[in-house]
């Protein structure tokens, strides 16, 4: 029978090294491993250094062990040619290519990269041969519980379809009733004890445990219980000897306890490394440590590195021009991989800002959406006034109770305009489905992105792919609002003002001199090929990169022993690879001994950052009028 395994957790803590070891580790005790990602920013390929793809992979020096990443475009074309291909035969081509363009919208792509998940589940084989053993390498904990949540909503919505218009925004009904009962036998594996763990990767930290805890609660409600626990990057012992590392550890000692407290699952320990864990025979040591106990040292040899001359790139009137509005209001999206520091990044942007006298908005469209714990303020669904800060209001979109909200609207709006029941019944069905979520939360940060009340605009989004998502959206939408909203019904002028709206929005992305889109990143390989190759994707929609921020920096004065030493050495490397790849001005944020919380912290990290603002406006007044 083979085992499911899901590597789940709050984005950057470690997941894909900690599958990539256990997939390695079971490969080598010959076991038939798949370990496959679910991530629309993976990288697999980045760790074992080579190439993958969305198809079933050998990966070298390593028997029984295949990967795949599962492409979402790629996915998304097989399904819709798998759920077309019965009606081709059967129906006139015109009605054809109706059912095809209404299937050919981003939310088609989420149940497709679903479908194509829940092969592994189903039937996992190569060439008919089954694994032992189906690794799953998951995007970060709110995406991967919307993934999880989607057989039930699924089977719900093409029930309904079935019993009405026969039609749903994934495809007809008829046609995807084999999906239906092959996503009922995907829940129930993934219930079974005896087949399937989630492994919740985490930090000793904070936001890490909440994350957590949050995971095991939602899925417990689809009856998912089998669980443990890896907490990743404890402080060495050898790092001890460096204040700023023995001070992370003392912070460290009082969350493990509160894990232990709240947590109470089968747990294990794996220590912060000196180096990446990159490559097979790295993954192999890592494995004897984490599985055997091997007393190998966290310092990895030979990772002490000569001194990489850096050259700054940072002008403060260059970075300051592009966050600040300077005569026009300014949008800046923070983005990056999972766990690199951009929601921290851009509650230290909203609150220099607002601290300006700009009247700023902070939005999140993460999931997760941690810019209240890092504020240290609540957040709600609606823009409010942060707490002591004047100028800062606060908002996150949550889709769930977006939905509801956008629901509720078109069905209003269509019963004003005086419809035929008939065909609110038809728009009804439709918005009656998981894709209504993504709909709803593109709407809402198109509401936001639109109003004119806001001096500047701070975006915490998503990890990397599901920000690429979000961003490509106002063009898929655009063109697919016609069928993906209000199908069946003639809505011309609606249609023109969507359409208007979504082309103010892509506008306000494209121009530098209202928009920034700054990468958030440590500094280290996956980080920054993962924020590189999001940055070529957005200039092919004709958007350009206009900061990078390099978070995590170990301060050059804190490399006091061995284990710190090196890791300053590896960071230094790949600052030197940050310059040369991003074009743009690029801050640094220090290591810091204690978790980014609370205002009185931000103002001064602010300061750090951008300066005390008054004196370095001058500056950008200066390069502007020169």
């Amino acid at each position: 029978m083979t085992q499911f395994i899901f590597f789940s957790g709050k984005g950057g803590v470690g997941k894909t090294s900690m599958a990539c070891t256990q997939a390695v580790r079971y490969a080598d005790k010959g076991q038939r491993t798949l370990i496959v990602t679910t991530d629309p920013a993976s990288n697999l390929a980045d760790v074992f250094e080579q190439p993958i793809g969305h198809q079933i992979t050998r990966i070298e020096h390593v028997a029984n062990l295949w990967a795949m990443e599962i492409d979402p475009d790629r996915a998304t074309e097989e399904y819709i040619d798998r759920a077309m291909a019965p009606l081709r035969a059967a129906f006139p081509l015109p009605m054809v290519q109706v059912m095809e363009e209404q299937m050919s919208g981003p939310c088609t792509a989420e149940v497709a990269a679903f479908d194509r998940f829940t092969d592994f589940l189903d039937v996992p084989s190569d060439k008919g041969q089954a694994f032992d053993s189906v690794i799953f390498d998951t995007a970060p904990t709110g995406h991967t519980l919307r993934l999880l949540e989607l057989p039930a909503e699924w089977s719900q919505s093409i029930a309904s379809a079935s019993e009405g218009s026969g039609q749903t925004c994934i495809g007809p009904a008829a046609a995807i009733q084999d999906a239906k009962h092959k996503y009922e036998r995907a829940m129930a594996i993934m219930r079974d004890p005896a087949q399937t763990t989630f492994v919740f990767v985490l930090h000793p930290e904070a936001i890490a445990i909440k994350e957590t805890l949050r995971a095991v609660s939602e899925l417990g409600k689809l009856d998912i219980h089998t669980h443990q626990l890896i907490v990743n990057g404890l402080i060495p012992p050898e790092a001890l000897g460096n204040p700023l590392f023995a001070a992370r550890a003392t912070m460290q000692t009082r969350y493990l306890q509160q894990i232990e407290t709240e947590l109470a699952l089968p747990t294990r320990r794996m220590v912060l490394l000196s180096g990446e864990i990159k490559g097979v025979d790295r993954l192999r040591a890592v494995g004897r440590m984490f599985f055997d106990g091997v007393n190998e040292s966290a310092h990895q040899p030979g990772g002490k590195l000569a001194p990489v001359h850096i050259q700054s790139r940072v002008v403060a009137a260059d970075v300051l021009a592009r966050v600040s509005p300077n005569g026009h209001r300014r949008a800046v999206f923070f983005a990056g991989k999972g766990g690199v520091g951009k929601t921290v990044a851009s509650c230290i942007t909203a609150v220099w800002l607002a601290r300006q006298g700009y009247k700023t908005l902070l939005l999140t469209t993460d999931p997760a959406a941690h810019i209240g714990d890092v504020l240290g303020k609540p957040v709600g669904d609606d823009a409010a006034p942060v707490e002591g800060l004047p100028n800062l209001w606060a908002a996150k979109i949550d889709p769930k109770a977006a939905a509801e909200v956008y629901k509720q609207r078109i069905l209003d709006d269509a019963r004003q305009r005086g419809r035929p029941a008939a065909s609110i019944k038809v728009m009804a069905e439709e918005l009656d489905s998981p894709c209504t979520e993504e709909m709803a939360a593109f709407d809402k940060f198109i509401d936001f992105a639109s109003q004119a009340d806001w001096q500047a605009i701070v975006f915490d989004t998503a990890p990397t792919g599901h920000t690429m998502r979000l961003i490509e959206l106002p063009m898929d939408w655009s063109q697919q609002i016609d069928v993906k909203v209000f199908a069946s019904v003639d809505t011309t002028a609606a249609d023109d003002v969507a359409k208007r709206r979504f082309g103010d929005v892509i506008e306000m992305m494209r121009d530098p001199a209202r928009s920034t889109f700054a990468f958030v990143m440590y500094p280290e390989s996956t980080p920054i090929l993962e924020a590189y190759r999001a940055a070529e994707e957005l200039r092919t929609v004709g958007i350009t990169a206009g900061l990078v921020v390099a978070n995590f920096v170990i301060p050059a004065e804190q490399a006091t022993t061995p284990f710190t030493q090196s890791r300053r050495a590896m960071q230094e490397k790949y600052l030197q690879e940050i310059a040369q790849r991003f074009a743009v001005p690029v801050v640094q944020v220090p290591l810091l001994a204690h978790e980014v919380k609370g205002i009185p912290m931000l103002i001064e990290l602010g300061q750090q950052v951008y300066g005390d603002g008054q004196r370095i406006e001058s500056r950008v007044e200066e390069r502007v009028h020169a």
